[in-house]
């Protein structure tokens, strides 16, 4: 890429130059300058890039929606992203829990369930679900985030039961969320 300072035959230019260029400036005020693009008028789309479009179009809704949030803000401030490209992209990149770990937890009231979880932006609450491993709900509740990956969830009843089940659900800004179910196995 071409780099140019104080350039005074682009400077100040922009829009379509001839009929091949476009020129156009980030918000750090560099100059991109890229090739016009070509669409064949005749091309038809696949079922996937139809759901791409209607997904992309889903995310444009939500960061222009949300594009002022301080997390997004934040983001971008110092960056040549903008916060609306953040909350779009945040859009696209749901949260992920990487672990549950029961190997603190007894199944007794008072004891910890440690819970990873990230996101491209920020895991905005983990909450967890306790089931006998049959359906039946011991215990539910959300977790209190200890650091940027760790959050923990204190129980407060105890499972008295030979497989319980943990289900952790982890949601990020735009309302997407990760699952991971886990089992604690008893000896």
């Amino acid at each position: 890429m071409a780099k140019t300072k104080h350039n005074t035959i682009i400077q100040g230019l922009h829009g379509r130059l001839g009929p091949q260029l476009v020129v156009k400036y980030d918000k750090f005020g560099r100059t991109i300058v890229g090739l016009k693009p070509h669409f064949d008028e005749h091309r038809s789309f696949s079922p996937a890039q139809k759901n791409h479009q209607l997904a992309f179009r889903e995310a444009t809704a939500y960061a222009v929606s949300a594009q002022n949030n301080d997390v997004y803000v934040q983001k971008a401030a110092g960056t040549p992203l903008t916060r609306y490209n953040i909350a779009l992209s945040d859009w696209f990149h749901p949260p992920e829990i990487l672990d549950v770990d029961l190997d603190a937890w007894t199944g007794q009231p008072g004891q910890i369930i440690r819970i990873k979880a990230r996101d491209d932006v920020l895991v905005k609450q983990v909450a967890l679900l306790i089931t006998d491993g049959a359906g039946l709900l011991l215990e539910q509740g959300l977790a209190v985030q200890v650091d940027p990956l760790c959050w923990q969830y204190t129980t407060t009843l105890p499972a008295n039961t030979a497989h319980p089940v943990v289900i952790a659900f982890a949601q990020d800004l735009p309302g997407h969320i990760a699952r991971l179910e886990k089992t604690k196995v008893r000896e």
